[in-house]
């Protein structure tokens, strides 16, 4: 079942991602398509001219988009011919204050909440913050402008204030006026904002849902999956929320309120970048560090919306404070993952595929310094960077499926392999010969005979025990296992079997009958071999880098280098006592022998297989 899920999880990563692909294209397709003839989107409604911060003036048109930085500009110039052709016109404003008048006074509009004659505690509770502009539409009928106004006879004066120390943003990206029809912002939000939106919404759905459950599906709860659905949901509720900025207001009337969804959506956006992070960090000390970082940006967060839901400072305002801190957890978490490239291919690829976002978001910043050509491109960077990641996390995902395939089936050669084991211990000639020695003991010595029966009823309860046994056990288990099967043999060979023991090292853990076959094979084809009998024996010790087991017969010996040939014995056993100890513990076995001499064969154990306690393989 597992199996058939892993399956269908592999299959909705690449359906999902196919999905979003398309969705993609038709979303940048769709425009050319389709085309809003109850709404049109001006940057600003004047053609004339405009001057940043009491500079120079420049020439402008209605659609001429301003990228200054600025604290304050103004326009003037005669309105757009459409002003008269339109019911209405929203003015869309983030972060400003705007006045809009005509050249002589005669009439005049602005956003400002202050009033001298008013005192701030009078102002009603959405208005509780009367020094930040926030997120606002407003709809203006426009019959209320002059007739000179709309017949473009008579200049307007556009004033725009950006009242907060940094200047972050640019004019085009916080001011715009659509003129429409009654109900026409509807219209322009379905036709500009809605293709995006969905696309996002499927991103938001694709994180919520996909990379968590796929964790589950596969078997285990996987931290990277989790966090990267996070990141991705984040991402798309940051791209929402983009979107709507221009029409948050037509629904949340209090503009303060606007401004915390967008700037909280922003930082958990961010947030999420540095979990999804950290959880590519292996190192217990980079791993701390990491902690500690995302949690300094957690309370920062956490800080400013507290302040602005306190009527203490708005998040625009704490907003260069929360941007330093994001740039030292940035550098911190570069540094971080620095740390683990030495020797690690995936870590640098992964490193280097964040570069897009980095890029372009350093370009954002120099913007605010240098006027660029263009803006935005840190969205650009963050959409190269997180499609690569979700290509990359599917890749992860199907090798993850090939790992659990084979799993499951190294589940079932081990199991296999146990039962063989079992079998090939408990096979009808041994116990044919232990019931005869037996029942020869209860006459000659019946005191004997009762302790090798309990024996062999325990020898015979430790093999079907193994079935049931899945992880490595203690030295001392398949030790005290051995001696009852030695035990058992030397009733039927007497003085021919000699046995010995040198244990130096039992604190490390093996496959239950592991050593089994080992010594089954010195008993029965070297010292059960040879006229006179001989000697097995057992030792164990400890190296710098690895436990070793050693099984050693002075018997006939074989011809290593000879080519196995049909004996009548089945060489299965061996087999899987190799694979065994290999899959589990990393283990392997040297087998050395010389006819006429005896064999040893060796089983080395790497300490790199045990844990520091009770070195569990």
């Amino acid at each position: 079942m597992k199996k058939i899920w892993s399956g269908k999880a592999l299959t909705a990563a690449i359906a999902g991602a196919v999905i979003l692909a398309l969705a993609f294209v038709i979303v940048q397709c769709l425009p050319y398509f389709m085309s809003d003839f109850s709404a049109d989107k001006r940057n600003v409604m004047l053609s004339g001219k405009y001057s940043v911060d009491g500079g120079e003036w420049k020439s402008i048109g209605p659609e001429t988009e301003i990228r200054d930085h600025f604290h304050k500009i103004t326009v003037c110039g005669k309105t757009d011919e459409l002003a008269a052709a339109f019911e209405i016109m929203a003015i869309s404003s983030k972060d400003v204050w705007y006045t809009l008048k005509t050249d002589d006074g005669a009439f005049e509009l602005h956003n400002r909440r202050t009033a001298p004659d008013i005192p701030e505690e009078n102002f009603l509770p959405e208005n509780r913050m009367p020094q930040t502009p926030g997120y606002e539409v407003a709809q203006i009928a426009t019959e209320l402008l002059p007739e000179p106004v709309l017949r473009g006879e008579q200049d307007l004066v556009l004033e725009v204030e950006y009242p907060y120390s940094l200047a972050t943003q640019s004019f085009s990206d916080c001011f715009s006026v659509n003129y429409c029809a009654y109900g026409g912002l509807y219209n322009q939000l379905f036709f500009k904002s809605v293709p995006i939106i969905l696309l996002f919404v499927l991103v938001c759905f694709f994180g919520m849902f996909f990379f968590p459950v796929s964790g589950f599906v596969l078997g285990r709860i996987n931290y990277k999956n989790l966090c990267f659905g996070l990141l991705c949901f984040f991402w798309g509720l940051y791209m929402i929320m983009q979107s709507l900025g221009d029409f948050l207001n037509l629904w949340i009337t209090d503009v303060t309120l606007c401004l915390f969804a967008v700037r909280s959506v922003s930082y958990l956006f961010v947030a999420s970048i540095f979990l999804y992070l950290k959880s590519n960090l292996q190192k217990p000390l980079t791993r701390a560090i990491a902690n500690v970082t995302v949690a300094v940006f957690f309370l920062s967060a956490a800080a400013a919306a507290v302040l602005h839901l306190t009527y203490t400072a708005d998040m625009t305002a704490t907003a260069p404070s929360i941007f330093v801190v994001i740039a030292v957890c940035t550098v911190t978490m570069i540094a971080l993952l620095c740390t683990e490239l030495r020797g690690n291919r995936n870590a640098l690829v992964f490193l280097l595929s964040w570069i897009p976002l980095l890029l372009t978001l350093t370009l954002d910043v120099a913007d605010q310094y240098v006027h660029l050509a263009g803006s935005h491109f840190f969205n650009y960077g963050l959409a190269v960077t997180m499609a690569y990641q979700i290509v990359r996390l599917i890749l992860d995902l199907r090798t993850q499926y090939k790992e659990a395939i084979r799993y499951q089936q190294m589940q079932k050669e081990l199991y296999e392999a146990k039962v063989s084991v079992m079998v090939s211990q408990i096979r009808p000639h041994f116990m044919y010969n232990a019931l005869t020695s037996i029942a020869m003991m209860c006459t000659l010595d019946p005191e004997t005979a009762q302790e090798a029966t309990v024996t062999f009823a325990d020898y015979l309860r430790g093999n079907m025990d193994s079935l049931k046994q899945t992880a490595p056990v203690p030295f001392e288990t398949e030790l005290e296992h051995l001696k009852k099967y030695l035990y058992i043999e030397k009733l039927r060979f007497d003085d021919l079997l000699r046995v010995e023991y040198d244990i130096q090292a039992t604190n490390f853990e093996l496959p239950l009958l592991s050593i089994q076959p080992l010594v089954e094979n010195a008993v029965k084809h070297g010292v059960g071999m040879k006229e006179d009998g001989g000697t097995v024996k057992i030792s164990t010790r400890e190296t710098d880098a690895a436990f070793e087991v050693i099984v050693e017969d002075d018997g006939v010996g074989f011809d290593t280098e000879a080519p196995q040939h049909d004996d009548g014995r089945s060489h299965v056993g061996m087999e899987n006592t190799k694979k065994r100890l290999h899959d589990m513990c990393g283990g392997k076995v040297m087998i050395t022998s010389e006819i006429g001499k005896g064999t040893t064969a060796k089983v080395i154990l790497p300490k790199e297989g045990q844990t520091d306690e009770n070195t569990v393989c």
